[in-house]
């Protein structure tokens, strides 16, 4: 006897915070444990939103530990989740060489080797922006809209 499959529905409320090493194993180390706070909290492997964040975890750690890195300093991932709502924020300490924002980016030369990561994170969240971190630093957030429950509940 098999027992049905039970649908995992996505979390309605929840946060995951994680300093990791200012590397490019801590920036790996940062996408793996995003995609499994993702998994437990219902967000579907290979859907559209699990894909999306997938894409600005992978590309704002590797801003922070190329970019944002200052030696002996951490980098911090932030992830908050609500009915409507996927909150990813990344933090450095670095203050200088603070990004553009929105709609201030260039695009890179066609032979560029760098350049592109804030570019996929505009075309993949639905909202981002660059803010100050207190009491040192700069965080890039970025905001994913959940689709609606399935019950009928949303538009």
């Amino acid at each position: 006897m098999t027992t049905p499959a039970i649908q995992q529905l996505p979390c309605t409320e929840g946060e995951f915070s994680q300093q990791f090493s200012s590397t490019r194993r801590g920036a790996r180390l940062a996408r793996h444990l995003a995609l499994h706070q993702l998994s437990t909290w219902g967000i579907a492997y290979g859907s559209d939103v699990f894909e999306a964040a997938e894409t600005v975890v992978a590309e704002l750690a590797a801003n922070a530990v190329t970019h944002g890195c200052v030696s002996g300093r951490d980098f911090e991932l932030r992830l908050a989740i609500s009915r409507t709502t996927l909150r990813i924020e990344l933090s450095d300490t670095r203050t200088e060489r603070r990004p553009p924002g929105p709609g201030d980016l260039a695009p890179p030369g066609s032979l560029a080797e760098s350049g592109r990561g804030l570019l996929l994170v505009e075309a993949v969240a639905d909202r981002w922006s660059v803010l100050d971190r207190f009491p040192v630093g700069k965080t890039v957030r970025a905001e994913l809209d959940l689709p609606a429950a399935a019950d009928g509940g949303g538009a």
